[in-house]
């Protein structure tokens, strides 16, 4: 599968300002199947139209939540998309076990974007497809956005 005339900016760049918002192709952006996988905890899949194939992990996805309180919150302290926020010295020091994140509900949003209401009770971020390809976390993905 190629991503030959597809570019991907930076989920990041946006939040500052800073992206270069080129349209991905209606096939790029529009999901032939998505796998909400609740029951064994492991995420999210999405078959593209284009044939491309993105998995994230329910904790990434609430860590990069795109509502406008999460944006803000990691433009404020540099925690880059995803990335988890750090823990305090207290509770490093009493590490307990800390349920992983996962969405009580997956709710679609018309048919543009996907809506969770997760375990710690956030609910306001919607995941466009758009924002959902941008945000690939497959190494291609990855590394292409690395080399922007």
């Amino acid at each position: 599968m190629s991503h030959e005339g597809i570019r991907i900016t930076s989920a990041s760049n946006a939040e500052h300002g800073e992206n270069e918002e080129v349209k991905l192709p209606a096939d790029a952006s529009t999901p032939q199947k998505v796998r909400v996988n609740k029951t064994a905890g492991t995420g999210v899949e999405i078959d593209w139209k284009d044939g491309h194939k993105s998995t994230w992990s329910f904790g990434w996805l609430r860590n990069a939540c795109p509502c406008a309180t999460c944006a803000e919150e990691r433009s404020q302290t540099g925690r880059a998309l995803g990335a988890g926020k750090p823990k305090t010295e207290m509770q490093q020091a009493l590490a307990m076990y800390e349920a992983p994140i996962r969405p009580t509900e997956a709710i679609p949003a018309g048919k543009y974007a996907i809506k969770f209401k997760w375990s710690d009770g956030h609910q306001t971020g919607i995941y466009s497809w758009d924002y959902l390809r941008r945000v690939c976390q497959c190494p291609q993905c990855v590394s292409e956005r690395v080399t922007k």
